[in-house]
Parts: structure tokens; C-alpha cells; sequence
């Protein structure tokens, strides 16, 4: 049982699963969904709500089911191996293959953590008009201290907390406009690709499934861990972990379709172009209103905040899996991993005169790497020797694969459509 995840008491060895036991597993993947609705998918869905109306909300759809296939199954790896993705990948590939797999996903991480970080700071300016360098240090201060000082489930309960405020800050801007819900239901499930629409589409598609979160949700599902050694136990636990795994996403599928909404009732009607994500907040409040203003800014500092924080708890994960060990905060490794990834990108944006530019090059990072964790991860889940009985079974494989060629096209197809 990994120290930092020993929340019950010694004596304790199997739980209950009786009434309203299920609200004991939430937590995982919400922790997740930070990275579903993280500042670079704002900019995508005000995009796609701003440029097409209602048509793309199709998009957030199927990027939320192959989200939950996904997760819901490197989860499994954490469960029925005890180990997450970076340390199985040590464990049962060869040392020159996974150096180079985990190496790659540490790129990605400081990719991701510049991309959050620069969310945080744009928010702040939006608030307080602090420059963007300013901002993005407080930003990368604050996270160190909040994951430097506290346990996994004081994170849990604040990470949880921001995620609800996030949702909230939104019904209320939804509150404030008039919703054509036909119109919204029919684009929910109706795929179409409006003329000149293809970027948005690849942007939001590709880049909903994150290397990060592959790596932390295999780690961070292991705080729900009793005693692995009962067969039975092992069986709830996966079925409740779907639970919360399916309940996060559609957390998560909510306030994204709530961003395309927002932006379909006032840049669309209004014919109002947006580029970037302070631009929003300028043309929100002749609108809505300054508050609508205020809270649309409050809603992406905490975004900014929260993912930047679950960004910098993958990174120390998949550093202390090269060494085949698990997250723990007090562990050299997995500072020194939190560090790497939060200090390297608040460096590199010290170079980046452009912020929109900046976030261009992290996403372009992301879509070298992904494939990569993705197919290493169904390798892994698909092997008997790995997952024992539990393995993929062969329609789940396909599923698997399926999904992993149409995110690699997708991330293909975004990477040119950039530098091109």
C-alpha cells in the first residue's frame, strides 16, 4: 500500500458498499476533468461556439466518450497492478524503450504546465492587470506551496472545490443569455463540419485526451485501495471507479458544452471574432455586464490553478516511475519531478513574447506525444502478463486501438495544419 494513499486506519481491510458508499470513490477522476477543462480547452470551445454556434457541440460528445474509455481503462492498470502507467511501462518494457516513452512524457508535461500556467496569468491580468511574467509566477508559487504542503486528499477536496465553482461560475453566465435548447440538443448529436470549421474540430477532438492525466489517473485511483488481494474487492473496486470515472467526465462534458454555449449565445449572435481568451472577458461585459466579466476570469484563474496543479502531480508521478516508484509527495523523486515540470515552463515562458504563440507550440509538444502514451498504455492493458485475467478482452482491444489511430490522426492532422 503506497504511503501517501494510506487513508484509513491499519485494522481496516475491506470496505462497505452499502448506501451512499459510492460518494466515497468521487474524487479521481474529477481530478482528471481539471484536465478536460483546463484553459487551452476554453480557447478551443469559445472558438467553436463563437465562429459555428451551436453546430460543433457534437465535438464535446465524442471527445467525453473516448475520454471515458480511456481513463476508465488505465485506471483498470492502477487497480489490478498496483502500479501506475509510468512505473508499469519501467516495469515491463525494456529500459532503452521506456526511458525514451517517459522522458518524451516529461516533455509533454512541461508542454502542459506552460499551457496552464499561461491560463492562470492570463486571468490575473483579466482581474488585476498584473503582466503576464508577473502572474505567471504567482501562479507556479502558489501550486509548489499547495503541493509541497498538503496530503493527496486535502488536493482532492480543494481541486473538488474548484471544479464545483468553475461549474457554478458558468450556470450563472448561462443564466444570463438565451438558450436555444432545439438547437443545442440537435448539435449535441448531430456530427456536422461547417465550412472552414476542420482546425476547431481537430483542436478540441485532439486535445480533450491529455498524456498527463493518462499517467495521473492510474496513480491517483490507488487512493481508493483496500485490500487488493480479495477477489471481490478488486471487482467492486473497478465497478465503482467506472462510476466515478463516468460521473467525472460528465462533469467535465457539461461545463465544456456550457463555455460553447456561452460563446454561441453572445460572439456568435453578435458576430464577434475570438482569438483569445482575455479578449473574452473584455467583450463578455458589454454583454452580460462586468459580472459576468469578473466571473468568467475568477472561473479561469481557478481553471488555471487547478490544472496547473494536476499537471505538476503527473509530472512527479511519471518521474518517480522511472525509478519504480509511486507518487509521494515527500519523496526526493517526486519533487524533484513536480519541479522540473512547473520551473521549466515558467522559464520558458520568460521567452515567450507571444502567449497565444506560446500555448500554439505547448499543444503542438502534446500532439508528438500522445500517440505514444496511448498506444504504451493499451499494449500494457492488453497484456495477460501484465493484467492477468483482467486484460482487455479482444473487442476492448479493438476499441482501444480505434480510438488510438482516430486521436493520432486528429493530432497528426493539428500538427500540420500549425506549421503549415
Amino acid at each position: 500500500m503506497r504511503n501517501f494513499l494510506k487513508i484509513f486506519d491499519k485494522n481496516r481491510h475491506s470496505p462497505t458498499f452499502e448506501g451512499l458508499e459510492i460518494f466515497k470513490y468521487i474524487g479521481p477522476g474529477l481530478l482528471v476533468t481539471v484536465g478536460f477543462i483546463d484553459p487551452g480547452n476554453w480557447a478551443s470551445n469559445l472558438a467553436a461556439g463563437g465562429d459555428y454556434g451551436y453546430s460543433l457541440l457534437w465535438m464535446v460528445t465524442l471527445s467525453t466518450i473516448m475520454l471515458i474509455i480511456l481513463q476508465h481503462n488505465v485506471a483498470h492498470l492502477g487497480i489490478v497492478t498496483g502500479l501506475c502507467l509510468s512505473e508499469a511501462t519501467t516495469v515491463y518494457l525494456r529500459p532503452i524503450y521506456s526511458k525514451l516513452i517517459l522522458s518524451s512524457a516529461m516533455l509533454a508535461s512541461i508542454s502542459t504546465s506552460l499551457a496552464e500556467i499561461l491560463g492562470g496569468a492570463i486571468a490575473l491580468k483579466m482581474l488585476f492587470d498584473l503582466p503576464l511574467k508577473t502572474g505567471a509566477v504567482l501562479v507556479t508559487i502558489f501550486v509548489i506551496i499547495m503541493l509541497y504542503t498538503n496530503s493527496y486528499k486535502v488536493l482532492e477536496r480543494w481541486i473538488i472545490m474548484f471544479v464545483s465553482v468553475i461549474g457554478l461560475s458558468f450556470l450563472y453566465e448561462l443564466s444570463l443569455v438565451n438558450i436555444e435548447w432545439d438547437m443545442a440538443v440537435k448539435g449535441w448529436v448531430t456530427p456536422s463540419f461547417p465550412e472552414g470549421s476542420m482546425v476547431v474540430v481537430m483542436s478540441v477532438l485532439g486535445a480533450v485526451v491529455m498524456p498527463h492525466n493518462l499517467f495521473l489517473h492510474s496513480e491517483i485511483v490507488q487512493s481508493r485501495q483496500w485490500n487488493m488481494k480479495d477477489e471481490n474487492i478488486i471487482k467492486k473496486q473497478l465497478k465503482y471507479e467506472f462510476l466515478d470515472t463516468f460521473f467525472s467526465m460528465l462533469v467535465g462534458w457539461a461545463i465544456n458544452s456550457a463555455m460553447i454555449l456561452l460563446a454561441a449565445t453572445t460572439f456568435y449572435v453578435t458576430k464577434q471574432q475570438v482569438t483569445e481568451l482575455e479578449q473574452a472577458s473584455v467583450l463578455l461585459a458589454p454583454l452580460l455586464g462586468n459580472n459576468a466579466a469578473v466571473v468568467f476570469a475568477v472561473a479561469l484563474l481557478l481553471s488555471g490553478i487547478a490544472s496547473t496543479t494536476t499537471s505538476g502531480m503527473a509530472a512527479g508521478t511519471i518521474f518517480a516511475g522511472i525509478f519504480k516508484e509511486p507518487y509521494d509527495i515527500k519523496d526526493s523523486h517526486s519533487k524533484l519531478g513536480v519541479l522540473i515540470s512547473l520551473i521549466f515552463a515558467l522559464f520558458i515562458i520568460f521567452f515567450i513574447s507571444n502567449p497565444f504563440k506560446g500555448l500554439i507550440v505547448s499543444q503542438m509538444c502534446l500532439s508528438i506525444q500522445l500517440p505514444i502514451t496511448i498506444f504504451v498504455q493499451v499494449y500494457l492493458t492488453s497484456s495477460e502478463k501484465v493484467m492477468g485475467k483482467y486484460k482487455n478482452s479482444r473487442f476492448t482491444k479493438m476499441l482501444l486501438y480505434l480510438i488510438a489511430g482516430i486521436v493520432t490522426i486528429l493530432n497528426i492532422s493539428l500538427f500540420f495544419s500549425i506549421i503549415l
